[in-house]
Protein backbone atom coordinates (compact mmCIF):
# COMPACT_ATOMS: atom_id res chain seq x y z
CA UNK A 1 0.00 0.00 0.00
CA UNK A 2 2.67 2.60 0.87
CA UNK A 3 4.41 1.61 -2.77
CA UNK A 4 1.61 2.68 -4.62
CA UNK A 5 0.90 5.56 -1.84
CA UNK A 6 4.27 7.05 -2.64
CA UNK A 7 3.59 6.44 -6.41
CA UNK A 8 1.10 8.43 -6.59
CA UNK A 9 2.45 11.19 -4.87
CA UNK A 10 5.11 11.27 -6.79
CA UNK A 11 2.75 11.16 -9.80
CA UNK A 12 0.76 14.62 -8.88
CA UNK A 13 4.46 16.31 -8.12
CA UNK A 14 5.52 15.23 -11.70
CA UNK A 15 2.10 17.03 -12.60
CA UNK A 16 2.69 20.10 -10.70
CA UNK A 17 0.61 19.56 -7.83
CA UNK A 18 3.54 19.77 -5.01
CA UNK A 19 1.26 21.00 -2.11
CA UNK A 20 -0.53 18.09 -2.51
CA UNK A 21 2.54 15.69 -2.85
CA UNK A 22 3.98 17.15 0.25
CA UNK A 23 0.59 16.10 1.93
CA UNK A 24 0.93 12.69 0.99
CA UNK A 25 4.32 12.46 2.12
CA UNK A 26 4.14 14.60 5.35
CA UNK A 27 4.01 11.20 7.46
CA UNK A 28 3.04 7.48 6.26
CA UNK A 29 -0.21 6.51 6.58
CA UNK A 30 -1.32 3.52 8.64
CA UNK A 31 -3.31 0.46 7.40
CA UNK A 32 -5.44 -1.59 9.97
CA UNK A 33 -7.59 -4.21 7.49
CA UNK A 34 -8.47 -1.79 4.83
CA UNK A 35 -8.97 1.35 6.40
CA UNK A 36 -5.64 3.69 5.95
CA UNK A 37 -5.74 6.43 8.50
CA UNK A 38 -3.17 9.74 7.83
CA UNK A 39 -2.49 12.41 10.17
CA UNK A 40 -2.82 16.20 9.19
CA UNK A 41 -1.10 19.24 10.66
CA UNK A 42 -4.37 21.27 10.55
CA UNK A 43 -7.97 21.53 8.95
CA UNK A 44 -6.54 23.81 6.34
CA UNK A 45 -4.67 20.86 5.43
CA UNK A 46 -7.40 18.17 5.84
CA UNK A 47 -9.48 20.20 3.00
CA UNK A 48 -6.87 20.18 0.67
CA UNK A 49 -6.45 16.28 1.23
CA UNK A 50 -9.99 16.13 0.87
CA UNK A 51 -10.13 17.37 -2.48
CA UNK A 52 -7.65 15.00 -3.90
CA UNK A 53 -9.82 12.03 -2.06
CA UNK A 54 -11.27 10.38 -4.56
CA UNK A 55 -8.71 10.36 -7.16
CA UNK A 56 -6.61 8.54 -4.62
CA UNK A 57 -9.09 6.27 -3.78
CA UNK A 58 -9.41 5.38 -7.71
CA UNK A 59 -5.50 4.49 -7.69
CA UNK A 60 -5.12 2.81 -4.57
CA UNK A 61 -8.56 1.06 -5.21
CA UNK A 62 -7.09 -0.19 -8.97
CA UNK A 63 -3.46 -0.85 -7.88
CA UNK A 64 -4.12 -3.09 -5.05
CA UNK A 65 -7.32 -4.71 -6.46
CA UNK A 66 -9.14 -3.87 -3.02
CA UNK A 67 -13.01 -2.01 -3.66
CA UNK A 68 -12.99 -2.15 -0.05
CA UNK A 69 -10.02 0.76 0.68
CA UNK A 70 -11.09 3.46 2.98
CA UNK A 71 -9.18 6.67 4.05
CA UNK A 72 -9.75 8.19 7.22
CA UNK A 73 -7.99 11.96 7.68
CA UNK A 74 -6.97 12.86 11.59
CA UNK A 75 -6.33 16.05 12.28
CA UNK A 76 -3.58 16.52 14.48
CA UNK A 77 -2.40 19.96 15.39
CA UNK A 78 0.65 18.84 17.18
CA UNK A 79 2.15 16.81 14.20
CA UNK A 80 5.48 17.24 12.89
CA UNK A 81 6.91 16.80 9.87
CA UNK A 82 8.65 13.13 10.46
CA UNK A 83 11.32 13.51 7.76
CA UNK A 84 14.15 14.90 8.92
CA UNK A 85 15.90 17.01 5.84
CA UNK A 86 20.00 17.91 6.93
CA UNK A 87 21.96 19.91 4.51
CA UNK A 88 23.11 16.64 2.63
CA UNK A 89 19.58 15.20 2.17
CA UNK A 90 18.34 18.56 0.72
CA UNK A 91 21.44 18.49 -2.09
CA UNK A 92 20.78 15.25 -3.32
CA UNK A 93 17.00 15.73 -3.85
CA UNK A 94 18.16 18.73 -5.52
CA UNK A 95 20.72 16.69 -7.70
CA UNK A 96 17.78 14.18 -8.27
CA UNK A 97 15.58 17.18 -9.51
CA UNK A 98 18.36 18.95 -11.50
CA UNK A 99 22.06 16.67 -12.05
CA UNK A 100 23.54 20.46 -13.41
CA UNK A 101 23.23 21.93 -9.70
CA UNK A 102 26.69 19.64 -9.26
CA UNK A 103 28.43 21.58 -11.81
CA UNK A 104 26.87 24.78 -10.70
CA UNK A 105 28.59 23.40 -6.73
CA UNK A 106 31.98 22.91 -8.66
CA UNK A 107 32.24 25.76 -10.30
CA UNK A 108 31.59 28.27 -7.58
CA UNK A 109 33.11 25.64 -4.88
CA UNK A 110 30.79 26.05 -3.04
CA UNK A 111 30.53 23.07 0.12
CA UNK A 112 27.78 21.90 2.35
CA UNK A 113 29.44 22.47 5.75
CA UNK A 114 30.70 25.92 5.16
Amino acid sequence: MLLYWNKYAQRLGDKGYKIMESLLLINDPKLNGTAISIELPNEGSKLDFEKELNGLLGYLKGHLHNHDITIEVIVNESVENKRSFNDQDRYNRFLEINPNIELLRTTFGLDLDA
